[in-house]
């Protein structure tokens, strides 16, 4: 087999997220993740879109008014024991 045939396997996170890449190259492709690194993915992924949305709801009174409605739902429904902590 020669060098440029070679698949260099890697995981940044101790296996959790596996990339390949062929030998002496850095551009590497993703191959697997397990569900403890998808769940990583998807909460900072929800974190951004809260990030952008408060953001935008400085100069967008309606997105804020929305945001107010869904405090008060939340609390209200964390008040009446309707959602886990």
């Amino acid at each position: 087999m020669s060098e440029e045939e070679k698949i260099v396997y890697e995981s940044p996170d101790g296996g959790e997220t596996i990339y390949a890449r062929p030998f002496g190259t850095t551009a590497r492709v993703l191959v697997s993740m397990s569900p403890k690194a998808w769940e990583r993915v998807n909460e900072k992924e929800q974190t951004d879109l809260w990030r952008d949305i408060r953001e935008h709801a400085k100069s967008n009174p309606s997105l804020q008014k929305a945001i107010d409605r869904v405090i008060i739902i939340y609390k209200l429904s964390k008040d009446h024991g309707q959602t886990s902590t």
